[in-house]
């Protein structure tokens, strides 16, 4: 109930137009301004700037630039393990899919047919399976990698809400990671079959990009689109890039049953790094 009251003014805020105005700042090259807000942001967020390939603050040009900073080379060695974490955060949950039903806080579900969009047949391989939510807070690294190997099959752009994605919301908002601005991006791993990475947009979050698509909104379209990638060889291995967030926001992911036994370290709220071990395949 105090979450509840607590997300009561996201519904009256106007979502979108702070969202636009956001992105038009971020991606301002405003000099002078543009380094004062990255250094308040950096000094307010704790953002540890000697992990970035460029740690000088003054030579960005835009707040996405500085936002999307690669890492160096080395500060996130990747785990031998089947599957690794794919971002820099905090577990929001994490567990096996109940029937069709994902956990996202207590008193609170969604679907995963209604997170892939309304797809009833793609959800169908997740019946029973396995997810994991994975939240970046402003001062995490924000570009998206992949757990394992995988050939990219389809993206589906699905319209949605933009309220925020912390915890405070996620325990305050009925089917919040099915209910916001989505993209679906669907994987097929010669290994662990098919697979799902999903980037949940939110309040401020200007756009999200793929590598092999570039940014995908703005513009935002008022109705699900998806482009089909049969026909194409888009193969990104364990540990590449695979898209990234201009703001923070939430990655939800989908394995088919019997794919992955989690680390079992895990636990909601814990904090994560890139390349860490999610997991590995059971053993029989």
């Amino acid at each position: 109930m105090v979450s509840r009251i607590k997300v009561l003014p996201q519904y009256l805020l106007p979502k979108q137009a702070l969202t636009t105005f956001a992105g038009r700042v971020a991606g301002a090259k405003g000099g002078a301004m543009t380094t004062g807000l990255i250094r308040w942001f950096v000094d307010k967020y704790g953002v540890n700037m000697d992990e970035a390939v460029n740690p000088d603050i003054e030579s960005y040009t835009s707040f996405n630039e500085f936002f999307t900073r690669p890492l160096r080379e080395g500060v996130r060695p990747l785990a031998d393990a089947d599957f690794i974490c794919p971002v820099d955060g905090a577990i929001s949950q994490f567990g096996e899919v109940d029937d069709h039903q994902i956990f996202q806080a207590k008193g609170h579900k969604f679907t995963t047919t209604q997170l892939v969009g309304g797809d009833a047949s793609l959800a169908a391989h997740f019946q029973h399976g396995s997810f994991a939510n994975l939240y970046l807070s402003p001062k995490d690294y924000h570009r998206l990698h992949m757990p394992c190997d995988g050939r990219l099959t389809r993206m589906i752009y699905v319209p949605g809400a933009l309220f925020s994605v912390n915890p405070t919301t996620a325990r305050g908002i009925p089917g919040l990671f099915a209910r916001n601005e989505r993209v679906v991006c669907v994987f097929e791993s010669p290994e662990h079959g098919p697979f799902v990475m999903t980037l949940v947009g939110a309040t401020i979050v200007g756009s999200m990009a793929t590598v092999w698509h570039g940014v995908v909104n703005p513009p935002r379209a008022p109705k699900v689109c998806e482009w089909r990638y049969d026909d194409e060889n888009i193969v990104l291995k364990k540990g590449e890039e695979m898209g990234r967030f201009l703001l923070g926001s939430t990655i939800v992911m989908l394995f088919k049953p019997g794919t992955i036994k989690f680390n079992p370290d895990w636990a909601p709220e814990r904090g994560i790094r890139l390349g860490e071990m999610m997991g590995n395949r059971p053993r029989q």
